[in-house]
Protein backbone atom coordinates (compact mmCIF):
# COMPACT_ATOMS: atom_id res chain seq x y z
CA UNK A 1 0.00 0.00 0.00
CA UNK A 2 0.96 3.77 -0.59
CA UNK A 3 1.57 5.82 2.39
CA UNK A 4 -1.83 6.73 4.00
CA UNK A 5 -2.55 10.66 3.82
CA UNK A 6 -6.12 11.12 4.31
CA UNK A 7 -7.89 9.83 7.36
CA UNK A 8 -10.40 7.12 6.76
CA UNK A 9 -10.84 2.87 6.37
CA UNK A 10 -8.62 1.39 4.09
CA UNK A 11 -9.02 -2.33 2.87
CA UNK A 12 -5.78 -4.67 2.66
CA UNK A 13 -6.49 -8.16 0.64
CA UNK A 14 -4.01 -10.67 1.28
CA UNK A 15 -3.36 -14.07 -0.57
CA UNK A 16 -3.82 -16.75 1.89
CA UNK A 17 -2.88 -19.53 -0.87
CA UNK A 18 0.16 -19.91 -2.47
CA UNK A 19 0.28 -20.84 -6.29
CA UNK A 20 -0.58 -23.67 -7.52
CA UNK A 21 1.23 -26.00 -10.69
CA UNK A 22 -0.91 -26.47 -13.64
CA UNK A 23 -0.67 -30.37 -14.60
CA UNK A 24 0.64 -30.31 -18.24
CA UNK A 25 -1.03 -32.71 -20.85
CA UNK A 26 0.55 -36.15 -21.05
CA UNK A 27 -1.32 -37.66 -24.42
CA UNK A 28 -0.73 -35.47 -27.34
CA UNK A 29 0.68 -37.03 -30.17
CA UNK A 30 2.12 -34.71 -33.66
CA UNK A 31 1.08 -37.14 -36.50
CA UNK A 32 2.95 -36.05 -39.53
CA UNK A 33 2.34 -37.72 -42.98
CA UNK A 34 0.95 -36.47 -46.54
CA UNK A 35 -2.90 -36.20 -46.31
CA UNK A 36 -5.37 -35.99 -49.30
CA UNK A 37 -5.99 -32.06 -48.16
CA UNK A 38 -5.14 -29.41 -45.63
CA UNK A 39 -7.30 -26.94 -45.49
CA UNK A 40 -8.93 -24.68 -42.86
CA UNK A 41 -11.78 -23.10 -45.48
CA UNK A 42 -9.84 -21.21 -47.41
CA UNK A 43 -6.46 -21.31 -45.10
CA UNK A 44 -3.84 -23.71 -46.01
CA UNK A 45 -2.68 -25.95 -43.58
CA UNK A 46 0.95 -27.51 -45.19
CA UNK A 47 3.29 -27.48 -43.04
CA UNK A 48 1.36 -26.04 -39.97
CA UNK A 49 0.48 -28.28 -36.77
CA UNK A 50 -3.38 -28.30 -36.43
CA UNK A 51 -5.17 -29.85 -33.69
CA UNK A 52 -7.73 -32.00 -33.70
CA UNK A 53 -9.85 -34.80 -31.20
CA UNK A 54 -11.75 -37.05 -33.38
CA UNK A 55 -11.51 -39.07 -37.05
CA UNK A 56 -14.30 -36.72 -38.13
CA UNK A 57 -12.38 -33.48 -38.12
CA UNK A 58 -9.33 -35.18 -39.45
CA UNK A 59 -11.41 -36.08 -42.88
CA UNK A 60 -12.99 -31.95 -42.75
CA UNK A 61 -9.55 -30.90 -42.12
CA UNK A 62 -6.92 -33.54 -44.40
CA UNK A 63 -9.33 -35.11 -46.50
CA UNK A 64 -10.56 -38.87 -46.44
CA UNK A 65 -8.41 -42.02 -47.43
CA UNK A 66 -5.77 -42.58 -50.71
CA UNK A 67 -7.55 -45.06 -52.99
CA UNK A 68 -4.11 -46.79 -54.13
CA UNK A 69 -3.91 -48.86 -57.61
CA UNK A 70 -3.57 -52.64 -57.06
CA UNK A 71 -2.15 -53.83 -60.76
CA UNK A 72 -3.23 -57.70 -61.06
CA UNK A 73 -1.03 -59.87 -63.62
CA UNK A 74 -0.86 -63.42 -64.05
CA UNK A 75 3.02 -65.01 -63.61
CA UNK A 76 3.78 -67.50 -66.24
CA UNK A 77 6.91 -69.25 -66.10
CA UNK A 78 7.71 -68.01 -62.70
CA UNK A 79 8.60 -64.48 -64.10
CA UNK A 80 5.83 -61.76 -64.16
CA UNK A 81 5.08 -59.53 -67.11
CA UNK A 82 5.50 -56.30 -65.22
CA UNK A 83 8.20 -56.20 -62.34
CA UNK A 84 7.64 -53.64 -59.93
CA UNK A 85 9.69 -52.58 -56.79
CA UNK A 86 6.48 -52.48 -54.86
CA UNK A 87 4.78 -55.80 -55.78
CA UNK A 88 3.53 -58.92 -54.06
CA UNK A 89 2.48 -62.15 -55.48
CA UNK A 90 -0.34 -64.37 -54.34
CA UNK A 91 -0.64 -68.21 -55.17
CA UNK A 92 -5.00 -68.91 -55.32
CA UNK A 93 -6.54 -72.43 -54.27
CA UNK A 94 -6.50 -73.11 -58.41
CA UNK A 95 -2.98 -72.89 -58.06
CA UNK A 96 -1.89 -70.21 -60.49
CA UNK A 97 0.15 -67.41 -58.98
CA UNK A 98 -0.65 -63.66 -59.44
CA UNK A 99 1.45 -60.76 -58.95
CA UNK A 100 0.04 -57.49 -57.42
CA UNK A 101 1.54 -54.30 -57.81
CA UNK A 102 0.99 -51.45 -55.64
CA UNK A 103 1.45 -47.76 -57.12
CA UNK A 104 1.58 -45.82 -53.65
CA UNK A 105 1.34 -46.36 -49.98
CA UNK A 106 -0.10 -43.22 -48.53
CA UNK A 107 -0.96 -44.68 -45.43
CA UNK A 108 -1.55 -41.81 -42.36
CA UNK A 109 -5.54 -41.71 -42.81
CA UNK A 110 -5.67 -45.79 -42.15
CA UNK A 111 -3.30 -44.82 -38.97
CA UNK A 112 -5.39 -42.11 -37.71
CA UNK A 113 -8.16 -44.81 -37.63
CA UNK A 114 -5.73 -47.26 -35.73
CA UNK A 115 -4.94 -44.38 -33.37
CA UNK A 116 -8.61 -43.27 -32.46
CA UNK A 117 -9.83 -47.01 -32.28
CA UNK A 118 -7.41 -47.42 -29.76
CA UNK A 119 -8.27 -44.92 -27.34
CA UNK A 120 -6.48 -42.21 -29.23
CA UNK A 121 -7.62 -38.66 -28.24
CA UNK A 122 -6.67 -34.21 -29.03
CA UNK A 123 -3.57 -34.73 -31.39
CA UNK A 124 -1.84 -32.81 -33.69
CA UNK A 125 -1.22 -33.15 -37.69
CA UNK A 126 1.26 -31.72 -39.99
CA UNK A 127 0.86 -32.37 -42.99
CA UNK A 128 3.84 -32.51 -45.29
CA UNK A 129 2.04 -32.64 -48.81
CA UNK A 130 -0.43 -33.97 -51.02
CA UNK A 131 -1.49 -37.54 -52.29
CA UNK A 132 0.62 -38.02 -55.44
CA UNK A 133 3.43 -36.51 -53.94
CA UNK A 134 6.85 -38.44 -53.93
CA UNK A 135 7.72 -40.00 -50.82
CA UNK A 136 10.69 -37.57 -48.98
CA UNK A 137 12.74 -37.29 -46.06
CA UNK A 138 12.92 -33.78 -46.68
CA UNK A 139 9.04 -33.41 -46.30
CA UNK A 140 8.78 -34.99 -42.75
CA UNK A 141 11.84 -32.80 -41.38
CA UNK A 142 9.79 -29.48 -42.60
CA UNK A 143 7.66 -30.44 -39.74
CA UNK A 144 9.85 -30.29 -36.76
CA UNK A 145 10.32 -26.63 -37.16
CA UNK A 146 6.72 -25.65 -36.47
CA UNK A 147 6.49 -27.95 -33.92
CA UNK A 148 8.88 -26.48 -31.89
CA UNK A 149 6.82 -23.72 -31.35
CA UNK A 150 4.06 -25.73 -29.98
CA UNK A 151 4.52 -26.87 -25.87
CA UNK A 152 1.52 -29.05 -26.32
CA UNK A 153 2.57 -32.11 -28.26
CA UNK A 154 4.05 -34.92 -26.40
CA UNK A 155 4.76 -37.44 -28.82
CA UNK A 156 5.73 -37.37 -31.91
CA UNK A 157 4.63 -39.81 -34.54
CA UNK A 158 5.62 -40.25 -38.51
CA UNK A 159 4.19 -43.50 -39.18
CA UNK A 160 4.72 -43.50 -42.81
CA UNK A 161 8.44 -43.00 -42.02
CA UNK A 162 8.77 -46.90 -43.31
CA UNK A 163 8.05 -45.96 -46.54
CA UNK A 164 11.06 -44.75 -47.43
CA UNK A 165 14.07 -46.65 -48.01
CA UNK A 166 15.97 -48.07 -45.00
CA UNK A 167 18.36 -46.07 -44.62
CA UNK A 168 16.28 -42.95 -45.29
CA UNK A 169 14.18 -43.76 -42.45
CA UNK A 170 16.84 -44.19 -40.00
CA UNK A 171 18.05 -41.02 -40.16
CA UNK A 172 14.64 -39.75 -40.64
CA UNK A 173 13.69 -41.19 -37.05
CA UNK A 174 17.20 -39.78 -35.94
CA UNK A 175 16.10 -35.97 -36.37
CA UNK A 176 12.98 -36.91 -34.42
CA UNK A 177 14.89 -38.24 -31.79
CA UNK A 178 17.10 -35.13 -31.85
CA UNK A 179 14.00 -32.91 -32.14
CA UNK A 180 12.94 -34.32 -28.94
CA UNK A 181 16.11 -34.06 -27.06
CA UNK A 182 15.89 -30.53 -28.29
CA UNK A 183 12.07 -29.71 -26.80
CA UNK A 184 12.56 -32.10 -23.47
CA UNK A 185 8.68 -32.33 -23.61
CA UNK A 186 8.13 -35.22 -25.84
CA UNK A 187 9.04 -38.63 -26.78
CA UNK A 188 9.05 -40.16 -29.92
CA UNK A 189 7.29 -43.25 -31.08
CA UNK A 190 9.20 -45.41 -33.39
CA UNK A 191 8.76 -48.51 -35.98
CA UNK A 192 11.39 -50.76 -36.84
CA UNK A 193 11.70 -50.89 -40.50
CA UNK A 194 10.30 -53.83 -42.24
CA UNK A 195 10.56 -54.34 -46.21
CA UNK A 196 7.10 -54.63 -47.06
CA UNK A 197 8.02 -55.53 -50.56
CA UNK A 198 11.17 -57.70 -50.25
CA UNK A 199 12.89 -58.85 -53.66
CA UNK A 200 12.69 -62.29 -52.30
CA UNK A 201 9.86 -62.63 -49.74
CA UNK A 202 11.58 -66.21 -48.57
CA UNK A 203 14.80 -64.85 -47.50
CA UNK A 204 15.41 -64.64 -43.84
CA UNK A 205 16.32 -60.74 -42.99
CA UNK A 206 16.77 -59.73 -39.43
CA UNK A 207 15.00 -56.40 -39.46
CA UNK A 208 15.56 -55.74 -35.83
CA UNK A 209 19.44 -56.05 -36.34
CA UNK A 210 19.11 -53.87 -39.14
CA UNK A 211 17.31 -51.47 -36.67
CA UNK A 212 20.22 -51.17 -34.51
CA UNK A 213 22.62 -50.98 -36.73
CA UNK A 214 21.38 -48.43 -38.88
CA UNK A 215 19.76 -46.15 -36.17
CA UNK A 216 22.01 -44.28 -33.72
CA UNK A 217 21.37 -41.61 -31.42
CA UNK A 218 22.96 -39.75 -28.53
CA UNK A 219 19.86 -39.35 -26.38
CA UNK A 220 18.04 -43.06 -26.61
CA UNK A 221 16.00 -42.61 -23.44
CA UNK A 222 13.34 -40.14 -25.93
CA UNK A 223 12.65 -42.97 -28.38
CA UNK A 224 10.54 -46.00 -27.52
CA UNK A 225 11.06 -48.69 -30.69
CA UNK A 226 8.30 -51.52 -31.59
CA UNK A 227 8.10 -54.68 -33.73
CA UNK A 228 6.55 -56.22 -35.62
CA UNK A 229 4.31 -54.50 -38.17
CA UNK A 230 -0.02 -55.48 -37.17
CA UNK A 231 -1.99 -57.15 -39.78
CA UNK A 232 -5.08 -54.73 -38.88
CA UNK A 233 -8.46 -55.02 -39.27
CA UNK A 234 -9.05 -51.09 -40.33
CA UNK A 235 -10.67 -51.74 -43.44
CA UNK A 236 -13.70 -54.09 -44.13
CA UNK A 237 -13.79 -55.95 -47.14
CA UNK A 238 -16.38 -53.24 -48.92
CA UNK A 239 -14.07 -50.50 -48.57
CA UNK A 240 -12.23 -52.36 -51.26
CA UNK A 241 -13.35 -50.77 -54.43
CA UNK A 242 -13.13 -51.38 -58.09
CA UNK A 243 -11.45 -48.54 -58.52
CA UNK A 244 -8.64 -49.81 -57.06
CA UNK A 245 -7.92 -52.74 -59.43
CA UNK A 246 -5.87 -52.60 -62.62
CA UNK A 247 -5.55 -55.72 -64.79
CA UNK A 248 -2.43 -55.70 -66.89
CA UNK A 249 -3.44 -58.11 -69.14
CA UNK A 250 -6.43 -57.40 -70.84
CA UNK A 251 -9.66 -58.58 -68.98
CA UNK A 252 -10.83 -61.42 -71.58
CA UNK A 253 -7.61 -63.04 -70.45
CA UNK A 254 -7.50 -62.23 -66.87
CA UNK A 255 -11.28 -63.57 -66.82
CA UNK A 256 -9.90 -66.74 -68.65
CA UNK A 257 -7.64 -67.51 -66.07
CA UNK A 258 -10.54 -67.31 -62.81
CA UNK A 259 -12.43 -70.51 -61.57
CA UNK A 260 -15.06 -69.73 -64.31
CA UNK A 261 -17.11 -72.24 -66.61
CA UNK A 262 -17.02 -71.54 -70.63
CA UNK A 263 -20.60 -70.74 -70.30
CA UNK A 264 -19.86 -68.16 -67.66
CA UNK A 265 -16.48 -66.67 -69.42
CA UNK A 266 -18.78 -66.38 -72.50
CA UNK A 267 -21.52 -64.30 -70.91
CA UNK A 268 -18.67 -62.37 -69.16
CA UNK A 269 -17.49 -61.55 -72.57
CA UNK A 270 -20.68 -60.64 -74.09
CA UNK A 271 -21.90 -58.35 -71.30
CA UNK A 272 -19.10 -56.32 -70.33
CA UNK A 273 -16.13 -57.29 -73.34
CA UNK A 274 -18.10 -55.76 -76.56
CA UNK A 275 -15.20 -53.14 -76.79
CA UNK A 276 -11.42 -53.34 -75.68
CA UNK A 277 -10.97 -52.79 -71.97
CA UNK A 278 -7.82 -50.67 -71.03
CA UNK A 279 -7.69 -52.88 -67.51
CA UNK A 280 -9.98 -50.04 -65.55
CA UNK A 281 -11.90 -52.35 -63.23
CA UNK A 282 -15.93 -51.13 -64.11
CA UNK A 283 -18.26 -51.53 -60.99
CA UNK A 284 -20.34 -54.24 -62.76
CA UNK A 285 -17.43 -56.27 -63.62
CA UNK A 286 -15.74 -56.28 -60.40
CA UNK A 287 -19.43 -57.14 -58.72
CA UNK A 288 -19.99 -59.94 -60.99
CA UNK A 289 -16.28 -61.24 -60.54
CA UNK A 290 -17.26 -61.22 -56.74
CA UNK A 291 -19.98 -63.00 -57.00
CA UNK A 292 -18.90 -65.58 -58.92
CA UNK A 293 -14.97 -66.00 -58.53
CA UNK A 294 -13.61 -67.67 -55.47
CA UNK A 295 -9.77 -67.34 -57.11
CA UNK A 296 -10.79 -63.56 -57.53
CA UNK A 297 -12.01 -62.99 -53.94
CA UNK A 298 -9.02 -65.11 -52.81
CA UNK A 299 -7.10 -61.92 -54.89
CA UNK A 300 -9.09 -59.00 -53.02
CA UNK A 301 -8.42 -60.38 -49.78
CA UNK A 302 -4.95 -60.30 -50.37
CA UNK A 303 -4.84 -56.71 -51.65
CA UNK A 304 -7.41 -55.81 -48.67
CA UNK A 305 -5.00 -57.48 -46.71
CA UNK A 306 -2.17 -55.24 -48.11
CA UNK A 307 -3.87 -52.43 -47.09
CA UNK A 308 -4.15 -53.47 -43.70
CA UNK A 309 -0.54 -54.49 -42.79
CA UNK A 310 0.37 -51.57 -40.73
CA UNK A 311 3.21 -50.22 -38.48
CA UNK A 312 2.52 -49.94 -35.00
CA UNK A 313 3.35 -46.77 -33.79
CA UNK A 314 -0.28 -44.86 -34.38
CA UNK A 315 -1.69 -47.87 -32.52
CA UNK A 316 0.90 -47.45 -29.67
CA UNK A 317 0.47 -43.93 -29.47
CA UNK A 318 -3.73 -44.97 -29.11
CA UNK A 319 -2.50 -47.32 -26.23
CA UNK A 320 -0.52 -44.19 -24.46
CA UNK A 321 -3.52 -42.35 -24.76
CA UNK A 322 -5.80 -45.23 -23.46
CA UNK A 323 -3.49 -45.83 -20.08
CA UNK A 324 -2.65 -41.88 -19.35
CA UNK A 325 -6.35 -41.48 -19.42
CA UNK A 326 -7.22 -44.22 -17.00
CA UNK A 327 -4.26 -45.15 -14.79
CA UNK A 328 -1.68 -42.38 -15.64
CA UNK A 329 1.08 -41.35 -17.09
CA UNK A 330 3.27 -43.47 -14.63
CA UNK A 331 1.59 -46.77 -15.57
CA UNK A 332 3.93 -48.88 -17.97
CA UNK A 333 1.95 -48.80 -21.47
CA UNK A 334 2.59 -52.69 -21.97
CA UNK A 335 0.22 -55.36 -21.10
CA UNK A 336 -2.09 -53.64 -22.81
CA UNK A 337 -4.60 -54.99 -25.64
CA UNK A 338 -4.20 -53.30 -28.90
CA UNK A 339 -7.54 -53.16 -30.82
CA UNK A 340 -8.46 -53.47 -34.60
CA UNK A 341 -5.65 -56.00 -34.64
CA UNK A 342 -5.99 -59.43 -36.17
CA UNK A 343 -2.73 -61.04 -35.42
CA UNK A 344 1.17 -59.46 -35.46
CA UNK A 345 2.83 -60.12 -38.90
CA UNK A 346 5.38 -61.87 -37.20
CA UNK A 347 4.48 -64.61 -34.04
CA UNK A 348 7.56 -63.84 -31.28
CA UNK A 349 7.59 -66.02 -28.66
CA UNK A 350 9.56 -65.65 -25.35
CA UNK A 351 12.86 -67.17 -26.41
CA UNK A 352 12.70 -64.49 -29.16
CA UNK A 353 11.84 -61.75 -27.38
CA UNK A 354 14.70 -62.13 -25.00
CA UNK A 355 17.17 -60.57 -27.67
CA UNK A 356 14.78 -57.53 -28.05
CA UNK A 357 14.18 -56.66 -24.90
CA UNK A 358 17.50 -57.43 -23.38
CA UNK A 359 20.69 -56.58 -26.21
CA UNK A 360 23.87 -56.06 -25.07
CA UNK A 361 23.79 -52.67 -27.06
CA UNK A 362 20.81 -51.57 -24.56
CA UNK A 363 19.17 -50.81 -27.84
CA UNK A 364 15.39 -52.25 -26.38
CA UNK A 365 12.64 -53.03 -28.75
CA UNK A 366 9.12 -53.45 -27.63
CA UNK A 367 7.40 -56.52 -28.57
CA UNK A 368 3.91 -56.28 -29.75
CA UNK A 369 2.53 -60.48 -29.17
CA UNK A 370 -0.73 -62.81 -29.33
CA UNK A 371 -1.33 -64.72 -25.88
CA UNK A 372 -3.95 -67.22 -26.68
CA UNK A 373 -6.99 -65.98 -25.22
CA UNK A 374 -6.16 -62.95 -24.42
CA UNK A 375 -5.44 -61.12 -27.67
CA UNK A 376 -2.86 -59.16 -29.16
CA UNK A 377 -1.19 -57.59 -26.50
CA UNK A 378 1.80 -54.82 -26.42
CA UNK A 379 4.74 -56.79 -23.93
CA UNK A 380 7.55 -54.17 -23.46
CA UNK A 381 7.73 -50.97 -21.99
CA UNK A 382 11.28 -50.06 -22.35
CA UNK A 383 13.03 -46.96 -24.00
CA UNK A 384 16.00 -47.47 -26.58
CA UNK A 385 18.03 -46.32 -23.01
CA UNK A 386 17.76 -50.31 -21.89
CA UNK A 387 21.15 -50.00 -19.80
CA UNK A 388 20.28 -46.65 -18.17
CA UNK A 389 19.06 -47.54 -14.17
CA UNK A 390 17.61 -44.29 -15.30
CA UNK A 391 15.54 -44.34 -18.40
CA UNK A 392 15.13 -47.77 -18.90
CA UNK A 393 11.27 -47.31 -18.91
CA UNK A 394 9.13 -45.74 -21.10
CA UNK A 395 6.97 -44.55 -18.05
CA UNK A 396 10.09 -43.43 -15.97
CA UNK A 397 10.99 -41.04 -19.05
CA UNK A 398 7.56 -39.99 -19.51
CA UNK A 399 6.41 -38.99 -16.16
CA UNK A 400 9.44 -36.75 -15.55
CA UNK A 401 8.72 -35.20 -18.47
CA UNK A 402 4.92 -34.30 -16.77
CA UNK A 403 6.82 -33.44 -13.50
CA UNK A 404 9.86 -31.44 -14.97
CA UNK A 405 7.33 -29.38 -17.51
CA UNK A 406 4.68 -28.77 -14.91
CA UNK A 407 7.23 -27.45 -12.51
CA UNK A 408 8.91 -25.45 -15.11
CA UNK A 409 5.61 -23.66 -16.22
CA UNK A 410 4.24 -22.92 -12.54
CA UNK A 411 8.09 -21.95 -11.98
CA UNK A 412 7.66 -19.00 -14.60
CA UNK A 413 5.50 -17.06 -11.85
CA UNK A 414 8.72 -15.99 -10.02
CA UNK A 415 10.95 -15.15 -12.57
CA UNK A 416 12.08 -11.49 -11.34
CA UNK A 417 10.90 -12.15 -7.80
CA UNK A 418 13.07 -11.56 -4.92
CA UNK A 419 15.61 -14.06 -4.47
CA UNK A 420 15.24 -14.51 -0.55
CA UNK A 421 13.74 -16.99 2.07
CA UNK A 422 9.97 -15.63 1.02
CA UNK A 423 10.51 -16.70 -2.54
CA UNK A 424 11.93 -19.76 -1.64
CA UNK A 425 9.17 -21.06 0.97
CA UNK A 426 6.55 -20.10 -1.49
CA UNK A 427 8.02 -21.99 -4.15
CA UNK A 428 9.07 -25.48 -2.17
CA UNK A 429 5.38 -25.10 -0.83
CA UNK A 430 4.22 -25.39 -4.64
CA UNK A 431 6.27 -28.06 -5.65
CA UNK A 432 5.63 -29.67 -2.65
CA UNK A 433 1.58 -29.28 -2.80
CA UNK A 434 2.09 -30.47 -6.42
CA UNK A 435 4.08 -33.72 -6.09
CA UNK A 436 2.06 -34.87 -3.18
CA UNK A 437 -0.74 -34.99 -4.84
CA UNK A 438 1.06 -37.06 -7.40
CA UNK A 439 1.82 -39.37 -5.00
CA UNK A 440 -1.86 -39.87 -3.85
CA UNK A 441 -2.60 -40.91 -7.22
CA UNK A 442 0.08 -43.43 -7.16
CA UNK A 443 2.90 -41.94 -9.53
CA UNK A 444 5.52 -41.94 -6.73
CA UNK A 445 6.77 -44.63 -4.92
CA UNK A 446 6.76 -44.60 -0.84
CA UNK A 447 5.06 -45.44 1.94
CA UNK A 448 4.94 -41.73 3.37
CA UNK A 449 5.75 -38.37 0.94
CA UNK A 450 8.96 -38.06 2.56
CA UNK A 451 9.73 -41.62 1.03
CA UNK A 452 8.47 -40.49 -2.28
CA UNK A 453 10.04 -36.70 -2.49
CA UNK A 454 12.01 -34.15 -1.15
CA UNK A 455 12.04 -30.18 -2.58
CA UNK A 456 15.34 -28.53 -1.34
CA UNK A 457 16.29 -24.68 -1.84
CA UNK A 458 17.66 -22.21 0.11
CA UNK A 459 21.43 -20.22 0.68
CA UNK A 460 23.44 -23.26 1.80
CA UNK A 461 21.30 -25.68 0.73
CA UNK A 462 21.10 -25.35 -2.98
CA UNK A 463 22.66 -22.21 -3.66
CA UNK A 464 25.76 -20.41 -2.64
CA UNK A 465 26.01 -16.51 -2.07
CA UNK A 466 27.78 -16.33 -5.61
CA UNK A 467 24.56 -17.84 -7.13
CA UNK A 468 22.12 -15.16 -5.44
CA UNK A 469 24.62 -12.33 -6.64
CA UNK A 470 24.58 -13.52 -10.21
CA UNK A 471 20.68 -13.56 -9.75
CA UNK A 472 20.54 -17.83 -10.13
CA UNK A 473 17.98 -19.69 -7.54
CA UNK A 474 18.50 -23.12 -7.46
CA UNK A 475 15.79 -25.64 -6.18
CA UNK A 476 16.65 -29.33 -6.04
CA UNK A 477 13.88 -31.43 -6.52
CA UNK A 478 13.97 -35.57 -5.65
CA UNK A 479 11.24 -37.82 -6.96
CA UNK A 480 10.77 -41.72 -6.56
CA UNK A 481 9.31 -42.76 -9.83
CA UNK A 482 7.28 -46.05 -9.29
CA UNK A 483 8.66 -48.61 -11.85
CA UNK A 484 6.96 -51.75 -13.57
CA UNK A 485 7.24 -55.06 -12.05
CA UNK A 486 8.70 -56.32 -15.17
CA UNK A 487 9.89 -59.82 -14.10
CA UNK A 488 7.96 -61.73 -11.26
CA UNK A 489 9.64 -64.31 -9.72
CA UNK A 490 7.20 -67.18 -7.23
CA UNK A 491 9.17 -69.54 -5.61
CA UNK A 492 7.62 -72.63 -4.67
CA UNK A 493 9.42 -75.06 -2.28
CA UNK A 494 8.35 -78.28 -0.55
CA UNK A 495 8.05 -78.61 3.25
CA UNK A 496 7.63 -81.66 6.15
CA UNK A 497 4.44 -83.06 6.59
CA UNK A 498 3.55 -81.69 9.67
CA UNK A 499 0.43 -83.34 10.67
Amino acid sequence: MGEYKTPGVYIVEKNAFGNSVVEVETAVPAFIGYTEKALNGTEELIGKPWKITSMTEFIQYFGGMHTPKYTICLKTGGEESAPSAKSFSVKTSSGSEFSIAVENDYTLYLHMLLFFTNGGGPCYIVSVGKYETEFKAADFETAFTPLEKEAEPTMIVIPEAVNLTDTACYSLQQKMVEHCNKMQSRISILDVFIQKYPADPKAKVDYVENFRNGFSTNFPSYAAAYYPYLNTSALADTDITENMIVLKDNVADFITHLDLDEKMITSFKTAFLTEENSGEMTKDINQALLQNSVIYRQLIKAVKDNLNLLSPSAAIAGVYCSVDNSRGVWKAPANVTVNSVVKPSVAINDYEQENLNIPMSGKAVNAIRTFPGEGVKVWGARTMDGNSQDWRYVNVRRTMIYLEQSVKNAARAYVFEPNDAGTWINMKCMIDNFLRSVWKRGGLAGATPEDAFEVHVGLGDTMTAEDILDGIMRITVLVAVSRPAEFIEITFQQQMQKS
